[in-house]
């Protein structure tokens, strides 16, 4: 079982992969292409997605049951101990938008009394 998740990528693209696979919705395809057919896609994806992302998940005899590529993702497979997780960039800090208070406690923490 292979599923391809699109975004952002070209209709043309989409058209391509109806060939081999059912787009189940908008950008999401899912079949049983051979491991042979799904290289390529895979290949002819990383090739003609432009601006967009994608994802391809796919099943494997491993302890998951299952492997996935990722293609202009913020989020990374990252091998751990046999398992594939996914890797998130933290977050960047977000600036305080508090700004000193006016009450009697915050004067004299202020100013020292």
């Amino acid at each position: 079982m292979t599923v391809i998740v699109l975004t952002n990528c070209p209709a043309g693209l989409r058209g391509f992969l109806t060939r081999w696979l059912l787009e189940i919705s908008p950008c999401v395809f899912i079949g049983n292409p051979s491991a042979r057919i799904r290289e390529t896609l895979w290949e002819e994806i990383r090739t003609y997605a432009g601006q967009g992302r994608a994802l391809l998940a796919h099943t494997t005899n491993n302890e998951q049951g299952f492997t996935f590529l990722t293609h202009d993702h913020k989020w990374h497979p990252v091998d751990h101990e046999g398992l594939t997780l996914i890797h998130r960039p933290a977050a960047p800090p977000q600036p305080s938008t508090r700004t000193q208070g006016w009450s009697k406690a915050s004067k004299r923490r202020r100013f020292g009394h």
